[in-house]
């Protein structure tokens, strides 16, 4: 059985990560590891590095067969600032996959919390007066009116992740 380690204790980052545990009958070890960027990475880049970066101590910190890091990050763009969302699995043996999600436009209000150098997720739960947003819907969920929430959007970068991984063994 294979050993999957995400580098998160985040549910809805787990809830995702579960689903290459249904499709590669694996075990899930989920274990707090640092992204190593900021609190709220502010390109696709930056939420790139931390994904992998994730992906690399889970890894490193257990027995795992391959580590996988989540990495929700914005990014400025000329029509406004969107939310961006990096992921990635890497292999004991060093192989390494990346993938990247859906992309929506923050409202101004929020766009503008976030250029004053505040963090998503406490700028979400200011904005919809609930608490850890980032932990179920997102502000994904709350800006597509819960049609995609922060765990789907997770599960379709998994899918991408564990598509390369099963090329990548096949081939």
């Amino acid at each position: 059985m294979l050993k999957i380690a995400i580098g998160t204790k985040n549910p809805a980052k787990i809830k995702a990560a579960e689903l290459a545990c249904k499709e590669l009958g694996g075990e899930l070890l989920s274990i707090n590891v640092p992204s190593e960027v900021s609190e709220q990475p502010f390109s696709d880049e930056e939420t790139m590095k931390g994904a992998l970066n994730r992906a690399r101590n889970a890894l490193k910190e257990t027995n795992a067969d391959f580590g996988i890091g989540l990495e929700g990050g914005v990014v400025e763009t000329p029509y406004g600032l969107f939310i961006c969302n990096w992921g990635a699995l890497i292999t004991k043996s060093g192989n390494q996959f990346i993938a990247g999600g859906a992309r929506i436009k923050l409202p101004d209000a929020v766009a503008v919390e976030l250029s004053r150098g505040r963090e998503l997720g406490p700028v979400m739960d200011e904005y919809t007066k609930k608490q850890d947003i980032r932990k179920f819907e997102g502000a994904v969920g709350v800006f597509s009116n819960g049609r995609i929430t922060r765990d789907r959007m997770f599960e379709h970068i998994m899918e991408l992740l564990i598509g390369q991984y099963e090329y990548t063994e096949r081939t």
